[in-house]
């Protein structure tokens, strides 16, 4: 039966897909993909941006998370 992936192979496989969706597609197929790994991996380092697009110091997620809590009042049951 042959190679599968010999470069006859895949140079056909890619001038189909060419075909089907175009260079403009695929190069911003391409460019939304790269976007989508660069902030992926900027955020896995931690450099997260507050919302004034300054860096946002590094803080325990325990901090962080008190900061943003809001209390909420509880009403207390009587007993009849």
């Amino acid at each position: 039966m042959g190679d599968l992936f010999t470069i006859q192979h895949l140079l056909l496989i890619l001038l189909i897909v060419v075909l089907v969706f175009g260079t403009k597609k695929l190069r911003n197929i391409g460019a939304d993909l790269g976007g989508a790994v660069k902030s992926f991996k900027e955020g896995m380092a931690g450099g997260g941006t507050a919302t004034d697009g300054k860096p946002e110091e590094a803080k325990p997620l325990e901090e962080k998370s008190a900061a943003t809590r809001t209390e909420i009042p509880t009403q207390e049951k009587t007993h009849s």
